[in-house]
């Protein structure tokens, strides 16, 4: 999964496509992904801005703090009356986007967040608001389809460039045009987050990270950014860590593949018994 693998589409699993709106790879860049002993010459450490929380008068609304289950789930509005994302779970999508393409530009994640926020419009430029309303942020990686006829497999390959098209039209879109205001305050919370704990965190990923992950974090960058973005919610957001989990997971589902939502549900369950064990009781 490295360099243009990263981004690769396939019927079979997850597309990394639908998060790569502005990411460029470097072989020179470097990041301390885990402990010392474990330096690795692949993605930089997001440049460090100093930012704080303060700067932001958002409080986190009191659906963060709703149980989540797969009924309320489909109950929950995704678009609100000005026709932008509204929902939580498109906030944790955005700042995981931004901050895997940090971590392969090198970039502030909350300065880039504001580039693109800020970006303008290309002249002629029209965002189709109706692929909101096609978009699925539930959409999981689905295994090998077996198809008796070409014509079945022609099927599932013009329905499955659909839904790449328009993720890739929603994700790429100016933010502004995608996400409530509410949203956009959200995901800005979770990146300043990231940064504030980043350093710490490696650490702790360093402990409990499963040993081939380390031995090639540059195939594992999204497993790790989505560890880190949880990590942060969970310690300075104050989410409920039952839903920080459920959310990571899903996230891992969507984008990563194998084995990595039980991994990071196991690595962010650890993490959080830590948590309990050091007396700094997790929400």
């Amino acid at each position: 999964m490295e360099g243009s693998s990263l981004l690769s589409l396939s019927c079979s699993s997850p597309s990394y496509s639908s998060l790569s709106f502005t990411l460029s790879h470097s072989s020179s860049s470097s990041c301390l992904l885990f402990g010392k002993s474990h330096l690795v010459s692949l993605i930089p450490r997001p440049f460090t801005v100093r930012t704080s929380l303060r700067t932001s008068t958002f409080t986190v609304d009191e659906a963060l703090e709703k149980p989540i289950n797969s009924e309320s789930r489909d109950m929950l509005p995704k678009i609100d009356k000005s026709g932008r994302f509204c929902s939580p779970r498109a906030a944790r999508e955005l700042a995981l986007s931004i901050v895997y393409a940090s971590c392969l530009e090198g970039s502030d994640p909350v300065r880039l967040f504001e580039k693109r926020i800020n970006i303008r419009r290309e002249p002629g430029y029209e965002f189709d608001k109706a692929s909101l309303l096609e978009y699925n942020p539930m959409s999981f990686g689905r295994p090998p389809v077996t198809v008796q006829t070409v014509e079945e497999a022609d099927e599932l390959l013009l329905t499955d460039e659909k839904e790449s098209a328009i993720e890739a039209e929603v994700l790429a879109a100016p933010p502004k045009l995608v996400y409530s205001k509410l949203i956009l305050r959200f995901a800005r919370k979770l990146l300043v987050a990231v940064m504030d704990k980043w350093d710490s965190h490696v650490l702790v990923i360093d402990r409990v990270a499963p040993p081939n992950w380390k031995d090639e974090p540059g195939s594992r960058i999204l497993e790790l950014c989505i560890l880190h973005l949880a990590m942060s919610e969970i310690t300075v957001l104050g989410t409920r860590h039952q839903i920080v989990i459920n959310e990571a997971v899903d996230l891992a589902k969507r984008f990563c593949d194998g084995s990595a939502p039980r991994t990071i549900n196991g690595c962010l369950r650890t993490f959080v018994n830590g948590l309990e064990e050091t007396g700094l009781t997790p929400a």
